[in-house]
């Protein structure tokens, strides 16, 4: 004990003048404790549950098919990057949208907000080393410190897909056929969405025709870019500050020839596709993004319930102002808030992750130990099957057979493998319609693989 270990340390006479340090037992004799303070997630992040991850992984999962089948390669970029690098391309404001900080070599860094620097910066770095076009896509979080709101969080995912080293309006082509191709997967149909298409260049031109150049011409797209969303009388401060009126705006919006030729190329080249009836011109599309320099596009929920589902365009200069290289580029990003929120609110769009989900959650059998004298037996089956490639469960510690099959239930078995009292043999029970199989143990994944409509050669 402390308590006799220190009187050892004492003489009669100091015994009596020296205080003994008594040991600190508060906590366990004084009673309950308060409750530790409730540490819940921070505001716009998530937690990813089970059934929340099975969202992600669909939405990834089609974006990645339609990726694959336009022949773009994935790449990806560090999550913490320079906060310089966000700051060449956007300026100081940026840092007020950015979870930024001092790291312990003293460099500032940020949590990366967008992909499209850190893109520029690679490019840069070894565009030299890959035959151009460079047709490259990206899936990856994101974090901007924004307030949040329907189909905007801190945290995202994003699917980022960019044509570099093309000048060609082909390029612009190619990346709006893929949006659309996207949507198409995920079920949705013509007349769920649209692709709004614009053109930075038409404005540009108009501006100067009025002799509106600079940062007054930056002032006045990014009031266009807030249409409907601002009060109208706000925008019109801002539109006269620059040089213009919301009259004149209006009227040159309202023009549908002869505005863009880049524009009218892409038109053409979705009509060849096919694809031209998801098509809209609007120049009120303007992505009030300064590093856009030519067409700009956004995919629209038609029923205008949310804000844009996805958007992109043409940024010739920031792979030369990043990283001092010329290069000319065009993408397009889409978030999984947004879609995600897209596929719930759509009927027939949610049936199709519903079908995908019935394939992911389902098992292909689950081994039903009937007699426990097998259940090594029942074990080595288990595995064996796994290594053929088959979703396999079970229970892990013995349980009754009536709640072992009520477990094939709850995973979604298509059959049930049963190992009963018979030795050197398994009954193949099928969840649908309770019709059995009989077959030797060592015949176990032929018969199965066979009844699943497989092949058992692996």
């Amino acid at each position: 004990m402390r308590v006799r270990s220190q009187l050892r340390g004492l003489t009669p006479e100091t015994r009596s003048k020296k205080p003994l340090e008594m040991p600190i037992l508060t906590k366990h004799f004084h009673g309950p404790q308060p409750m530790a303070e409730k540490l819940e997630k921070l505001p716009g992040f998530r937690d990813f549950y089970p059934e929340v991850c099975d969202l992600r992984n669909y939405v990834f999962d089609t974006w990645r098919r339609v990726a694959a089948r336009y022949h773009f390669a994935e790449y990806e970029a560090p999550i913490l990057e320079r906060t310089d690098l966000y700051r060449r391309k956007s300026g100081e404001e940026i840092t007020e949208q950015l979870f930024h900080f001092v790291d312990k070599g003293d460099r500032e860094v940020a949590m990366r907000p967008e992909l499209t620097p850190s893109l520029a910066r690679m490019a840069a770095a070894r565009q030299r080393d890959y035959r151009k076009p460079m047709k490259w896509f990206s899936i990856g979080p994101f974090f901007r410190f924004e307030r949040s709101s329907k189909g905007r969080l801190r945290e995202f995912y994003q699917f980022n897909c960019d044509v570099l080293g093309e000048p060609s309006e082909q390029a612009d082509a190619e990346l709006v056929a893929m949006a659309i191709d996207v949507m198409l997967e995920f079920g949705f149909r013509e007349g769920d969405f649209a692709i709004r298409l614009s053109d930075r260049t038409a404005w540009m031109e108009w501006l100067a025709q009025r002799g509106i150049s600079g940062e007054a011409a930056t002032d006045v797209l990014k009031a266009v870019d807030k249409l409907g969303r601002e009060e109208e009388s706000k925008t019109a401060a801002q539109l006269a500050a620059a040089g213009t009126t919301l009259d004149e705006v209006r009227a040159f919006m309202a023009r549908t020839e002869d505005v863009s030729p880049r524009a009218t190329a892409i038109s053409r080249n979705l009509a060849a596709r096919g694809m031209d009836g998801f098509l809209e011109w609007d120049l009120g599309i303007v992505r009030g993004l300064a590093y856009y320099t030519g067409t700009v596009f956004e995919v629209f929920d038609i029923g205008k319930g949310m804000r844009a589902v996805a958007g992109g365009g043409r940024y010739d200069n920031l792979v030369n102002l990043i990283g001092g290289v010329e290069l000319a580029a065009c993408g397009f990003a889409m978030g999984d808030v947004v879609i995600g929120n897209f596929i719930e609110e759509t009927p027939h769009a949610k049936a199709r992750l519903e079908d995908w989900l019935g394939t992911r959650r389902s098992s292909d059998a689950f081994v039903i130990v009937g007699n426990e004298s097998r259940r090594d037996e029942a074990l080595a089956g288990v595995q064996a099957l796994r290594r053929a490639g088959l979703r396999i469960d079970y229970c892990l510690t013995p349980r009754a057979v009536g709640k072992q099959f009520a477990a094939a239930e709850e995973a979604m078995a298509r059959f049930a493998v049963i190992y009963g009292g018979t030795a050197d043999s398994v009954s193949i029970k099928a969840m649908s319609d309770r019709s059995e199989t009989l077959c030797e143990t060592g015949a176990l994944l032929s018969v199965l693989s066979k009844l699943l409509g497989r092949s058992s050669d692996t």
